[in-house]
């Protein structure tokens, strides 16, 4: 673009990842190797997990997670259709079918009162995202999965270093899939986590992944036909360097934060943001406001056109998955099926938000978006 283009985000890197990705570059094995293991324990470590599995793709992850439970053609897993990485589309790809679920309008995470309602003798897995960095409400959901059976999968991939309850956020599910792509705090290139405290499931997990040279004669790892869906070693010394770099990284994010707040407050009318009870900690995947109720979805899209012209990069928050077409035409879902879903994406909007935005820069985004706002005739934005 130019030197003056704002992007939505931008990776966190210094020397110590040019150098690290240098290093990775010389070596003799280049995927699935000893920085690999090394990335997995470290995160397993920080994660508070038994195992750590570094896949391709968070979508990946979802898809190895219901492969090694067995889940697929018969079966329902109920997961929201909100969120930013829609992990949820693995299911479909697993053979089960999605069950979307409502979220609640305050933390646009799955409602586990009207995911209940969801419930069948088919229901295997129940996934929960902590959308944006916010947490779900674990406590709930746990508490759903466990009366009814199913395995509860937690989608941790927008929210590293959030706290829900005095844990970390990928502690609560019997699984949980963090992802490290774009706009991820923690950024190496394109590669996924899951955690877990299953030994059967990991092993599992891992023999889907890929099969070492070790495990070519394996009965037990010839059973499952791997995918082959590790990664490189390049990423995992980026991811090294990013995971020691991480509280660094998480408070540098936390002063463009306090930015934005601070020139948002001026407003009319704003509102701070929300964060539920039992949440002790949140770190924004991006800088999320949510429009006045004057706004449509087409006023959202007219917004974002205006900050492009002014040479700033934002997007709508979601595109709920059940108005895509291949929802819409296998599973029938239509537009008014999730009144709160529906709603709150016709109104989020993403602005940049990352490490290098300047103070300058911020007081600039938050004024076109304001200006934007009321040429498209919908009044000022509120931030949720």
């Amino acid at each position: 673009m130019t030197d003056n283009w704002i992007p939505l985000s931008d990776p966190d890197y210094t020397e110590a990842e040019f150098a690290a990705a240098a290093m990775a570059l010389g070596r003799t094995q280049q995927s699935n190797g000893p920085l690999t293991e090394a990335f997995e324990s470290a995160f397993a470590a920080y994660a508070g997990r038994r195992h750590a599995i570094a896949v391709s793709s968070s979508t990946v992850g979802m898809l190895l997670v219901l492969k090694s439970e067995g889940i697929g053609a018969g079966d329902e897993v109920i997961a929201p259709g909100y969120s930013w990485f829609q992990t949820a589309q693995a299911i479909p790809w697993s053979g089960a079918t999605p069950v979307l679920g409502e979220i609640d309008y305050w933390s646009q995470t799955l409602s586990a009162e009207k995911a209940d309602s969801k419930i069948t003798p088919q229901t295997r897995a129940i996934v929960g995202i902590n959308v944006n960095g916010h947490p779900a409400d674990w406590e709930k959901l746990r508490a759903l999965a466990d009366q009814s059976g199913a395995l509860l999968i937690e989608d941790a991939t927008e929210s590293i270093g959030s706290r829900y309850q005095g844990k970390t956020v990928g502690s609560f599910g019997d699984v949980a899939i963090f992802d490290f792509s774009q706009p991820s705090a923690l950024c190496c290139g394109q590669a996924a986590m899951i955690v877990t405290d299953d030994d059967t499931l990991a092993l599992k997990i891992r023999h889907y992944r890929f099969r070492r040279r070790h495990e070519r004669a394996s009965l037990t790892a010839s059973l499952r036909p791997p995918l082959d869906v590790g990664i490189t070693e390049h990423a995992a010394a980026l991811g090294l360097v990013q995971l020691k770099r991480l509280p660094e990284i998480l408070a540098r994010r936390k002063q463009v934060e306090a930015w934005y707040e601070a020139q948002i407050s001026s407003f009319e009318g704003i509102k701070p943001p929300y964060i539920a009870p039992g949440v002790d900690e949140v770190h924004w995947m991006l800088y999320a406001v949510h429009l006045g109720t004057r706004f449509s979805a087409s006023s959202l899209d007219a917004l974002v056109e205006d900050l492009d012209t002014e040479l700033v990069e934002a997007t709508a928050y979601c595109r709920p998955l059940h108005l895509q077409r291949a929802y819409i035409e296998q599973y029938g879902y239509r537009k008014g099926n999730f009144f709160v879903t529906e709603k709150v994406a016709d109104r989020a909007i993403a602005l940049p938000f990352h490490s290098h935005i300047t103070e300058d820069q911020v007081a600039f985004i938050v004024k076109t978006a304001k200006d934007a706002s009321i040429n498209v005739g919908a009044g000022a934005a509120i931030y949720l």
